[in-house]
């Protein structure tokens, strides 16, 4: 009796894990258009997951975009007007390369400005110790006092 309980028990957990994750498949007319989704679904970000494109996104936002480009790409839309509808609708935070604009310059050259300015630091802090190691010359008297502290020692 144990037996068929546990069975029946990881049977009715293995049938809420497969319906909880369920996969949408969808049927398209030509290879080409399959091909147009995959590419549109990895390129759109997911909105709610930020680092997550579509393909990868579980969230119930990442599913209604992925059937919209479905929708639109069975419809016959171009990648251009895809592109153009999910941008018009959310902004460019829903692709994964925003296109260089006044709002998007810092994105762009934000990352270039601070490695600038770390290689910057980087060599003003060995130009400066290099700087203190270089060996100071040492006037007549304090030669003679150094000679002398050293003859003291070996004597």
């Amino acid at each position: 009796m144990m037996k068929v309980l546990m069975t029946a028990l990881l049977l009715a957990m293995a049938m809420a894990a497969v319906q909880a994750s369920s996969i949408e498949t969808y049927r398209f007319d030509t290879p080409e258009q399959e091909e147009l989704y995959k590419k549109m679904i990895a390129e759109l970000r997911c909105l709610v997951c930020q680092n997550q494109n579509l393909a990868d996104s579980n969230a119930e936002l990442a599913v209604d975009l992925r059937r919209k480009t479905y929708e639109m790409v069975s419809a016959g839309k171009s990648e251009q007007e895809i592109m153009t509808y999910m941008v018009a609708r959310y902004g460019d935070f829903v692709l994964y390369r925003p296109p260089m604009k006044s709002i998007t310059f810092l994105l762009w050259t934000g990352p270039f400005i601070i490695l600038g300015v770390g290689v910057f630091i980087l060599f003003r802090v060995i130009k400066k110790k290099s700087s203190k190691t270089t060996e100071e010359t040492l006037s007549e008297e304090e030669r003679a006092k150094a000679q002398d502290l050293l003859k003291g020692d070996n004597e």
